[in-house]
Order: C-alpha cells, then structure tokens, then sequence
C-alpha cells in the first residue's frame, strides 16, 4: 500500500519523482484554493497531444491504447465518426488535506444535491447526448473523513462530465492511495470551441509548485 505524505513539502516531493505513464501521456494542471478554500488544491490531468479516436472503437479501447486510468470506461459512440479529443482526468492535488497523513476516508458520494447525482449522468451518441454539462466549479462529489471534515471536488474546467469513478465509492482508500491513477474522481470532455482555452486559470506543474514553496514560507513565517 502506498505511503501517504505526511507534509505537504513531501507531497510536493513525491510529484517530482522520476515520471509515472501518466506524466508521459497527460500534461498536469492545478486549481489551487479552490472556492477560496486554503489547501484544497485540484489536479487536472489532460491527454497531451490532440487524439484522433475512430468512434468504431469503445472509449474503453481507447483508454487502454494510452494507458489512461480510465480501464473501465463504458463510454460508447456513433459509428463511422471520428474526433479530435483532449480529455481531462479531474484527481485531488498531492497537497489536498484530504491526501495528508492522518486522514481517513469514511466515504465518497457522488449526491451533489437532493435532485442531482452525478451516478445518474448517462452519456450517448455522436454528441455525447444526456451528459451533464459542468462549469469550472461544478461540484463532483462529496468526500467524508472520519475526523468529520467533509471536502467537495469540483470540476474545474468546462465541459460534459463523460464518467465518474464508481470504485473509490466501495474503496474510499483507493483516493489516498492512488489519487492520480485509480483514486481519480471524473473525467471531463472539455466543448471542442473550448478546448485551448480551457486551461485558462489553471496552474501549471512548476507554477503550483511555487505557489505551495509560498505558502510553506508564509505558514513559517507567522509560527
């Protein structure tokens, strides 16, 4: 089982390790503070190079070509039709208090409100008909700690939500252990009109990574 971080400088210090198969297909971006809530950083991690995907094939084949996460997707489309994609993996920051040591996960749900549940979101067709359109702070789901925090996940970027992860609901841990790979929370399929814009307020790897050296001074400084 993997070690969780017991700092956020550790944390920190884990994502510059020697780079995993998901930092050699997907470029990392970051929301940090998001909602203007201190630490509760985001990661999004979007598909490197724009990826031609014959609509003959499942989304799950897809997935397994470029090793993404997302092994057990039941994505389906319209055949005879290609797409450009550029597809963004919605995981926790390595600085999110819910990654720090010390926590547990009691449970997850995806029950946003009383009339919305992201389980519901159903996706068909060449347009991806049905799927829940989300905004950059759309919330994804509800992340509940046995210490009686409770943290929100959010979207982050504009666009339809394709899948949500149903396996960390009977394994909470999974979200702890393997934030960035099984433990991820959704995947978005940002509108193509969007696609190069979508970044906009997001951080880069090297940017959040001063943004935390900032932060660990700041709380240093004032102890």
């Amino acid at each position: 089982m993997a070690t969780e971080p017991e700092t956020p400088e550790a944390a920190l210090a884990v994502e510059s390790e020697v780079p995993s198969l998901v930092d050699h297909y997907f470029t990392c971006w970051c929301k940090a503070d998001v909602k203007r809530k201190p630490w509760e950083d985001h990661c999004i991690l979007q598909h490197s190079n724009w990826s031609l995907v014959d609509k003959n094939e499942s989304f799950s084949a897809y997935a397994k070509q470029i090793n993404l996460i997302t092994q057990t997707s039941k994505w389906r489309s319209t055949p005879s039709v290609s797409c450009y994609l550029k597809i963004c993996v919605i995981t926790l920051a390595g600085c999110h208090p819910v990654l720090q040591s010390g926590k547990a996960v009691k449970s997850i749900s995806y029950q946003i409100s009383t009339n919305c549940s992201r389980l519901q979101n159903k996706v068909s067709g060449k347009f991806k008909q049905r799927a829940q359109f989300l905004t950059e702070l759309a919330p994804l789901c509800n992340i509940y700690c046995s210490d009686g925090e409770e943290y929100t996940m959010s979207s982050c970027v504009r666009g339809q939500l394709m899948e949500v992860n149903e396996s960390i609901l009977h394994k909470p841990p999974i979200l702890q252990e393997k934030p960035s790979t099984e433990g991820y929370t959704a995947v978005v399929l940002p509108k193509f009109e969007e696609s190069k814009r979508k970044t906009e307020g997001l951080l880069t790897q090297k940017l959040y990574e001063e943004v935390v050296v900032k932060r660990i001074n700041a709380s240093t400084a004032t102890s």
